[in-house]
C-alpha cells in the first residue's frame, strides 16, 4: 500500500514533502515505533541533523540505563 499526498494538500498545510517526512519520522521515533536509524533513513538526514530536528520538537533521544551499560562494555569499562 502506498501513501499519496498531493502537492495541493502539502500546499494547504504549508509543508514541503521533505518537511512532512521529517515531521513523520520524528513523530514515529518519539512514539518508539521506529529506531533513530530508521527515522534518519526515512529523512535522509545524518545523525547530527536528525538530532537537531528532534531538539526543535522537544523530543528526547531514547537512551536507557541498559544502553549506557552496553556502551560502557563496548568501551571496555566495567562497573
Amino acid at each position: 500500500m502506498a501513501l499519496i499526498i498531493t502537492d495541493d494538500t502539502l500546499s494547504k498545510a504549508q509543508l514541503s514533502a521533505d518537511e512532512l517526512l521529517v515531521d513523520l519520522a520524528c513523530y514515529l521515533y518519539d512514539k518508539k515505533r521506529i529506531s533513530m536509524g530508521q527515522a534518519r533513513h526515512l529523512t535522509g538526514l545524518d545523525q547530527i541533523s536528525f538530532q537537531k530536528e528532534l531538539a526543535k520538537r522537544d523530543i528526547y533521544i531514547h537512551y536507557t540505563a541498559e544502553d549506557l551499560e552496553k556502551d560502557l562494555q563496548n568501551l571496555g569499562i566495567e562497573l
